[in-house]
């Protein structure tokens, strides 16, 4: 697998804080076994890697640091997440990782114009938005991703209608709390989904805090 550019403990990503760099405490609790779990898919990979919902843009940051021979785009709808992306961007200066988009997945045509995708990444993202969010990614990842490349989810997800943990309960309450439309997701609504727009579930990862990632793969 590629060297990391970036080790953290040691040189690190540059500081939050400046020219509006943003930080994510999920990040530095996450980043490692989400990479665990995906860096081994990208690394067999050539091309084009689309990030849905960047936020900060910490994660897609690190990950174009560890894989040099693909080139990475960020997306968020947000302008301050897009401020903290490019201002990470530029503190960094990699080759391969390009300045962010705004794309947003309640439009069903959302536009991507760069040709097939190697890879989709979307890091908790469908929990807080509406359902037609996730129907949109679906029809996007099948419309713009090449046969067997494969789009990379990481969250909480319900399983058999049913949560995980009692902390995955109360966290979608607090969800349906702050927006009736958004919530945890079940994962074989998901799967169904993804099915339907040419997309198989080929690979189930548990992750720390009773998060999965989910890898789909475009047949």
């Amino acid at each position: 697998m590629t060297e990391p550019v970036f080790e953290f403990g040691k040189k690190g990503l540059p500081p939050a804080g400046e020219d509006g760099r943003l930080d994510a405490p999920a990040f530095h609790r996450n980043v490692e076994p989400i990479w665990s779990a995906i860096g081994g898919i990208l690394a067999g990979k050539s091309g084009a890697i689309l990030e849905i919902g960047s936020g900060t843009g910490q994660h897609i940051v690190t990950f174009a640091g560890r894989c040099p021979h693909l080139t990475f785009w960020p997306s968020d709808i947000v302008e301050s997440h897009r401020a903290s992306i490019e201002a990470y961007r530029q503190a960094v200066d990699l080759d391969n990782l390009r300045a962010p988009l705004d794309i947003d997945l309640m439009r069903p045509d959302w536009a991507w114009d760069g040709g097939e995708l190697a890879a989709i990444l979307c890091f908790n993202v469908i929990h807080i938005a509406p359902w037609v969010v996730t129907e949109n990614l679906m029809h996007g990842a099948g419309r713009h991703l090449k046969p067997g490349s494969h789009l990379l989810m990481y969250g909480p997800y319900k399983r058999d209608g049913a949560h995980t943990a009692p902390s995955n309960q109360a966290f979608d309450a607090s969800l349906r709390g702050r927006n009736p439309a958004w919530g945890v997701r079940d994962l074989e609504a998901v799967a169904d989904l993804a099915d339907a727009n040419g997309l198989m579930l080929v690979k189930t990862v548990e992750m720390p805090a009773n998060n999965l990632v989910l890898a789909f793969e475009r047949r």
